[in-house]
């Protein structure tokens, strides 16, 4: 199916970037395609271009359109197959003392300070230990659609922070860092656990957990939740069952 040719997207324009360096698989370029312009994605765009195996980070809208490589897998969670593991009820036992508040996107010291903190141990060779304030908040802060940030807080102290989407047909997780220096934390696990349960409680049907790359490491903890769909030559098939 042409998007251009589909109403409300027939307004969009797809470009092509030049390679780039890929994130996540050493000596390989990435492509991407890009959605504009950005003012006209809304939700409902939104939603509609998510299915289609889109992403965003700020207000740009984009879906990886490599020259030869086909690693990264557009995937969901089936929210209400869903069932945890031993070791995600574990992971929601440990962390159950949290305390979430729902905040609209806003601009805070005590964020970006955790965001700092996360990148310097978590992602070091990223270059994103050195992300300016702009950089964070045009990353994070910056949206066209229906965002939320989730603060997690123990004992009122800061420990998690996660950015959500809210499409027609589930919840979009977009980005999520938390306190690296909490020993033996599962604040990952526990951020999609509570995601799934909220996707339940707005009877929405998916959690989509962006890209999974069987080669990469960084992406492996998404193939734990079951049973996990793919966007495979443009059909969402399962690509991880239900083995509870």
């Amino acid at each position: 199916m042409n998007l251009l040719h589909d109403i409300p997207l027939s307004a969009l324009q797809f470009y092509l970037t030049a390679p780039y360096p890929c994130s996540y698989l050493t000596d390989r370029l990435a492509r991407s395609q890009v959605a504009t312009p950005s003012f006209l994605i809304t939700t409902q765009v939104y939603s509609e271009l998510v299915r289609r195996g889109f992403r965003r980070s700020g207000t740009f809208t984009y879906r990886p359109r490599c020259d030869t490589c086909r690693a990264c897998v557009p995937v969901r969670v089936v929210v209400s197959d869903f069932v945890p593991t031993r070791s995600q009820r574990r992971a929601t036992r440990h962390h159950r003392n949290l305390e979430v508040s729902l905040r609209t996107l806003q601009d805070s010291a005590e964020h970006f300070d955790l965001y700092q903190r996360y990148q310097t141990v978590r992602h070091r060779d990223d270059g994103m230990e050195s992300d300016s304030p702009e950089q964070y908040r045009n990353f994070l802060l910056q949206s066209h659609v229906d965002s939320t940030l989730v603060e997690f807080r123990e004992s009122g102290v800061l420990r998690m922070v996660s950015l959500i989407d809210i499409l027609d047909d589930g919840l979009s997780s977009v980005y999520t860092f938390y306190d690296p220096d909490v020993a033996q934390s599962s604040f990952g696990t526990y951020n999609v656990l509570w995601q799934i349960e909220l996707c339940r409680k707005l009877e929405l049907e998916y959690l989509y957990l962006g890209y999974w790359i069987k080669e990469s490491g960084k992406m492996a903890y998404k193939a734990n939740f079951h049973p996990l769909q793919g966007l495979i030559e443009g059909e969402w098939k399962i690509i991880q069952e239900n083995n509870n």
